[in-house]
């Protein structure tokens, strides 16, 4: 979930860059899109327990508000690392409520010198960034019409990216869900993110 309007799709020395925002869109703008939920009959994706581990651990800390970070893999292993970055988005609401209309509890703004820094790690490790990752507070593992709306937008800066979604209930992880393209150009589909049996 993402402000609305641009503030800039800045470029920064090295050729990166920083990741833009977009404020929620309104219902009419977004046309025929609908959340995507997770297929529960398909397989699911697999990581190691240290990362979903992380992951899971990330969004109960920063609840009631959302977490968020980026996923970067090898080439053993897609999702490797998990890279944490601050979640921006109450204190922007609280500079800028008319362009900010949401606050951390409702969506995340991802720090941009977090991103950079984890750019920078990503690079000296010889990874690369492979997934976007945030929770939701209060809610199911879904890809929201909002989340949609972000990984579509031509300023965001990894679209390749697969986007991982950490659902929390009660102060539990009730599931994790990868959601990505099955091929070029295809609709965005949702699997679980599970474990690897050790």
């Amino acid at each position: 979930m993402w402000p609305r309007r641009v503030e800039s799709g800045r470029w920064i020395p090295a050729g990166r860059v920083v990741f833009t925002y977009i404020v929620a869109p309104t219902r009419a703008s977004l046309g025929v899109r609908k959340q995507i939920d997770l297929d529960l009959h398909s397989p699911p994706v697999v990581v190691s327990g240290r990362v979903l581990n992380e992951l899971c651990a990330h969004a109960l800390e920063t609840q009631p508000e959302e977490c968020c970070g980026l996923l970067a893999g090898n080439g053993s292993e897609r999702f490797a690392s998990v890279l944490r970055c601050r979640n921006e988005m109450t204190r922007k609401h609280r500079d800028d409520p008319a362009s900010f209309p949401r606050d951390g509890r409702e969506a995340y703004y991802m720090n941009e010198i977090d991103f950079l820094r984890s750019q920078e790690q990503v690079e000296q490790r010889s990874e690369v960034l492979t997934a976007v990752y945030h929770s939701h507070v209060g809610a199911g593992a879904y890809f929201s019409e909002l989340d949609q709306e972000f990984a579509e937008h031509d300023f965001f800066p990894l679209p390749e990216a697969a986007h991982v979604v950490v659902a929390v209930w009660d102060r539990r992880v009730s599931q994790v869900g990868v959601f990505e393209r099955a091929f070029d150009n295809g609709p965005l589909t949702g699997r679980l993110l599970q474990a690897r049996e050790p």
